[in-house]
């Protein structure tokens, strides 16, 4: 059961919008200051807020980092998050939004991505919103995301060039690059901020998904508008996993460095590709050379294609749908003495079968206690079979919840 999340911008989105959404949703504030706090920069708070917009409720991200005049290149904003240990998933997302981001500045300026001096969206709280919300994401074990056509707003708003049009231009950039589909709206504000573009633009397909829902969340806009200014995100499981449209693309390259392949293959990772790995090979006259394989949804056949492309030096590509058998699975948190470390628990028809420690999170805490790695693995297993011993004898799952953290269940 694939973990989907379905953003619907009925008013928009703000990478605050879309944290507030994903809190309201089940993520976890303690663990998500846990994971913001790795990237090792001070001055920052972040608090959830309960309220209303119109006759909705929903949760308000409060980030708190007050302006410096300091700004940010790419490369500072990305030595930032690489150094921060954080999952690989979240590490690659992120960077690919930043990277984005300074594509689309880039065009405006016209100046190289590298030479893009980051303003509102490199300070500090934007950071904190982008981070935050592929780690939020990561926290509720979604795998994929899609997103509604967005409503954009009209007038003007300031920014660190002085008054720009709604929508903003890096908006607008970054929407067009990923062709996303807009809706006639003229409501004069900005509803959807270069952040919230750049969340959607990287990590959203724009149609939504068929599902099996589990969880709603809103997520709430600092402005009072006439209409209720939230986000709301869907959080469910991807209807008829088995059957879904699955393409494989493989290629053989001999005269490729193995770091721009293995640059490749994290790029693709970063677009959306559901998995992606090299096989050494021979290839005739006995040449040494190197298999990549990206498996992706059928949707975005067309834009790793384009990557691959890019990327390496393949002259063609094979290609073909499969059809695979995918297991449930949930993400909780298990709070050790050495600190919190993330779960995989596995479920086939709707049996819990095995799990996992997150290694990543597990490797973090060996090197900050200077422990061996497999102590840090035996402390969680310890306790995750502990609690389901004591929910065993006393017939309640409520302990093992409120000593775990909150996950899905099987259905």
């Amino acid at each position: 059961m694939t973990t989907v999340a379905y953003f619907d911008c009925f008013s928009g989105i703000s990478g605050d919008m879309a944290l507030g959404a994903l809190l309201d949703a089940g993520a976890d504030l303690e663990a998500l200051r846990a994971t913001l706090g790795r990237l090792g920069v001070a001055g920052w708070s972040l608090e959830a807020q309960r309220g209303m917009r119109g006759p909705l409720s929903g949760m308000r991200a409060l980030v708190d980092a007050p302006e410096t005049s300091h700004h940010r290149h790419l490369a500072e904003v990305c030595a930032i998050i690489t150094a921060a240990a954080l999952p690989p998933r979240v590490t690659r997302q992120s960077l690919a939004v930043f990277e984005a981001l300074a594509r689309a500045e880039g065009r405006i300026h016209g100046v190289a991505a590298e030479q893009v001096h980051f303003h509102e969206v490199g300070a500090l709280d934007a950071i904190i919103d982008i981070v935050g919300v592929v780690a939020a994401l990561e926290q509720l074990g979604v795998e994929q995301v899609y997103a509604s056509p967005l409503p954009l707003g009209s007038g003007w708003t300031r920014s660190a060039h002085g008054r720009i049009p709604v929508p903003a231009p890096a908006t607008l950039a970054l929407l067009a690059a990923a062709g996303a589909p807009v809706t006639a709206d003229t409501t004069p504000f900005e509803l959807v901020t270069p952040t919230g573009a750049a969340l959607l633009a990287t990590l959203a397909r724009f149609e939504r998904p068929a599902a099996r829902l589990s969880r709603v969340g809103y997520g709430l806009g600092a402005r009072e508008l006439e209409r209720p200014n939230a986000l709301r995100v869907w959080i469910g499981h991807a209807a008829d996993d088995a059957s879904a449209d699955i393409v494989l693309l493989e290629t053989n390259i001999d005269d490729q460095p193995a770091e721009q392949l293995a640059f490749a293959l994290e790029q693709a990772l970063a677009a959306g590709a559901l998995d992606a790995w090299m096989t050494p090979i021979q290839m005739k006259k006995g040449r040494s050379a190197t298999q990549l394989a990206v498996l992706v949804p059928a949707a975005l056949e067309h834009a790793l294609v384009e990557l691959m492309m890019r990327e390496t030096a393949t002259l063609g590509i094979r290609r073909r749908s499969i059809a695979r058998h995918v297991a449930g699975r949930s993400i909780v948190t298990v709070a050790t003495p050495y600190g919190a470390v993330r779960f995989k628990r596995k479920y086939w028809a709707g049996h819990e079968l095995l799990g996992a420690p997150e290694y990543e999170d597990c490797a973090a805490l060996a090197r900050q206690h200077q422990v061996p790695l497999r102590q840090i693995y035996a402390a969680v297993h310890a306790i995750i079979q502990g609690a389901e011993g004591v929910a065993a004898g006393d017939g309640s799952s409520a302990l093992i919840t409120s000593r775990l953290g909150s996950g899905h269940q099987p259905s």
